[in-house]
């Protein structure tokens, strides 16, 4: 059982980081637009997390180094500091999107003023990572976000057309840009770099070691597969249900549509009590990861289990965190725009946070018998090159679609 338990570190790395406000959107965005066309975008992004966690899980376990003391051994200070400070600010943009968007799902269970909501949201979350230990934080955000299944039983239950279901699990073209930018966004939002600076960190709170090693693989595998299984049913109910009535769901409450189209008013609350707590997962997991970068590249204390007194400097940067994001959705600023910005400026910088773990996974001084195989090494670059042409393509295609809108 305790085992088992343990695997809610990748659930809630996946459910909270794989899908956030922007995935809930971006994935139902996609199906809308191509239907079935962008499901094997999915399966891409997800393989590379996969990847990718496991990778730094594994160099947490055996080396005992979480994500950006490697990035900073690796790059050296002044690429680390740029790397650095990259995080930092698309870790703060990230976090205001999930508090603004659990302050829209809990106005939309409430019905009361968005102003309101934000207090309560910021608050609410502040309280959770302050006072609740690390494990219950797991399995709360967790396990509760896992009613987003709904729209897996959804997907199955408004009877798709298979055949084509099977097609959009094969690599294709559409001859767009706006194509182009959905693919990027799809694979990139998969593999937004907070995931694994928190799920590494997280490993190191739970005192990974060797024996660990089969915890991480199956975190790995099954929570990022659970979070790739629920991207795959977000774009097929929108197919069925978005794409057909030609609405584009803009706003997060759109996209909870599909579930209730298939079971009503109950379809309709469990979709947004699973978005309630994959938003706030998110939010805990960005806020917490922005603290441990912080405090990993400066040589601070940290860890949530160290307590307020025995890692001071730590604590006060969630905080601080959370306050800066309270104030920039205090401005009125859509939250899903800014998660996509945010997504999308976190693909640029994401080879310089791949590569340092991917060179310290493949090192034997650092990891023994440990160190990636001949498989491990051919798929670790294989999508270091994915990566690449992926955080190459960003930029411009956010520009050439006006962020998806063109």
């Amino acid at each position: 059982m305790k085992k088992i338990l343990q695997i809610a570190l990748g659930i809630v790395a996946a459910v909270g980081g794989f899908v956030d406000i922007g995935e809930l959107v971006f994935n139902a965005q996609a199906g809308a637009h191509f239907r079935y066309r962008l499901l094997w975008a999915v399966v891409v992004g997800v393989i590379g997390i996969v990847v990718f966690a496991e990778m730094t899980g594994r160099v947490a376990a055996i080396a005992g180094r979480p994500v950006f003391d490697v990035v900073r051994m690796r790059l050296g200070f002044t690429a680390g500091l740029v790397t650095l400070v990259a995080s930092l600010l698309t870790n703060l943009i990230t976090l205001a999107a999930e508090v603004g968007g659990v302050a829209l799902v809990l106005q939309m269970l409430f019905d009361v003023k968005i102003g309101t909501m934000i207090l309560l949201a910021a608050m609410g979350l502040v309280l959770m990572v302050y006072f609740v230990p690390f494990d219950g934080l797991e399995r709360i955000f967790g396990y509760l976000g896992c009613t987003l299944l709904v729209f897996v039983f959804a997907a199955v239950h408004l009877d798709p057309d298979w055949h084509q279901v099977g097609q959009g699990f094969l690599p294709s073209w559409h001859g767009s840009a706006l194509y182009a930018y959905f693919v990027v966004g799809v694979i990139g939002a998969a593999l937004v770099p907070y995931e694994v600076y928190f799920y590494s960190s997280g490993g190191i709170e739970e005192g990974w070691g060797e024996r660990d090693l089969g915890i991480n693989r199956a975190n790995a595998v099954l929570g990022f597969g659970l979070g790739g299984l629920l991207s795959v049913a977000l774009i097929m109910v929108s197919a069925q249900v978005l794409a057909p009535a030609q609405i584009d769901p803009g706003y997060l409450g759109t996209t909870a549509l599909g579930a209730q189209h298939a079971y009503g008013e109950v379809g309709l609350l469990l979709a947004l009590l699973g978005m309630l707590f994959a938003v706030g997962g998110a939010a805990v997991e960005v806020a917490m990861s922005g603290a441990y970068t912080l405090a990993q590249f400066a040589g601070w204390e940290w860890g949530k289990y160290r307590g307020t007194r025995g890692a001071p400097r730590f604590t006060l940067a969630w905080l601080i965190f959370f306050a800066l994001a309270f104030v920039v959705v205090e401005t009125g600023v859509d939250p899903v725009i800014l998660t996509e910005y945010a997504v999308i400026f976190s693909v640029v910088a994401l080879p310089l946070t791949y590569l340092p773990v991917l060179l310290i996974a493949r090192d034997r001084t650092y990891m023994g018998d440990h160190a990636n195989g001949i498989f491990g090494n051919t798929l670790g670059w294989l999508y270091f090159a994915i990566i690449v042409v992926v955080a190459l393509a960003a930029v411009p295609l956010l520009l050439i679609t006006q962020g998806g809108s063109g």
